[in-house]
């Protein structure tokens, strides 16, 4: 494809610093859709804990779309919480949305702050195709993350540098493929040709004030029904240890439904929590030296418009 016709623009940057926003205004500007990059906001019925725009399902010209603000999302709002969602398989499906919305004559947008999701389409990493073993998987689970990430630092040092330490889901998958495959996982995760012509914005916030943003946006979480919302969850036979319910947010409100701490000292963890990943997607952005860092939202409309007008 031309380069000319072959552009994606990526919005990025930490929980909390205004993606959502001006994702939504740059696409209206440019004629727009936008694919979600969010490894959170891919669950239904989970929209307080992941700051899920609100938006409706909509069939257009054949096409099921979410539609938020009047403008078309992809990869949002669409996967049961008892259900697993490999890279793969995000990947599969982001570079298949951006390639429909080009071909429509649009300007397709991948926003979100899963650094590796964004690192998978951008860089057209080679997933390695293991398939699950969920007898291994089973017996890894009922380690502690310390222990596992311990394995993994001696199965694969390399692996540290891309795998979450708190993400269980991904330790236990780094371990599965270094033990199936007897290989490190790190050497199997390769780069290929990019597919896209890629424009990548960050959204930079000092420290001190993303800390402020976090604690009153879990403030304004658990005015808005976080603790219903994850009852609800519940209500549906949804359990603790599926992979929607343990991601940040239902996990410490779990932790008060569960009677180990009070609504209090959960809300407190939840903040705690989220000042913590904000930083661990900042750590990894920052590895990333092709990325255009903004502070100030006006920056994101002429870098759009530059990156347009080349070629």
């Amino acid at each position: 494809m031309n380069k000319s016709h072959n552009k994606l623009v990526v919005i990025l940057g930490p929980t909390g610093c205004g993606k959502t926003r001006i994702s939504l205004d740059l696409a209206k500007e440019f004629n727009g859709e936008i694919v979600g990059a969010d490894s959170r906001q891919i669950y239904k019925w989970m929209n307080i804990g992941t700051d899920k725009m609100a938006g409706k399902w909509k069939r257009v010209a054949g096409r099921r779309v979410y539609e938020a603000d009047k403008v078309a999302h992809y990869l949002v709002d669409f996967l049961e919480p008892n259900k697993d969602f490999s890279l793969a398989e995000f990947q599969r499906r982001a570079v298949r949305r951006i390639k429909d919305i080009q071909a429509r004559g649009k300007l397709p947008f991948l926003v979100g702050g899963t650094g590796l999701y964004i690192k998978a389409v951008v860089d057209n990493m080679k997933i390695p195709r293991v398939k699950a073993n969920q007898h291994l998987r089973d017996s890894l689970e009922t380690k502690p993350n310390e222990d596992l990430w311990n394995l993994l630092s001696r199965l694969d040092p390399g692996a540290l540098k891309v795998v979450d330490p708190q993400n269980k889901r991904r330790i236990i998958r780094a371990l599965e493929v270094c033990i199936l495959t007897g290989k490190p996982f790190s050497t199997q995760r390769r780069l290929g040709d990019p597919i896209f012509n890629a424009l990548q914005i960050g959204l930079r916030v000092p420290r001190e004030e993303l800390d402020q943003r976090v604690d009153k946006r879990v403030d304004k979480m658990v005015e808005d029904g976080l603790l219903e919302e994850v009852k609800s969850l519940l209500k549906r036979g949804f359990y603790w240890d599926d992979p929607g319910l343990t991601g940040i947010g239902y996990r410490q409100i779990g932790h008060y439904l569960q009677g180990s701490m009070n609504l209090e000292q959960a809300i407190r963890l939840l903040k705690r929590d989220t000042r913590r990943y904000a930083r661990r997607q900042m750590t990894w952005f920052k590895r990333d030296d092709r990325i255009n860092w903004i502070e100030n939202n006006n920056l994101a409309f002429s870098s759009v418009e530059d990156f347009l007008r080349k070629h």
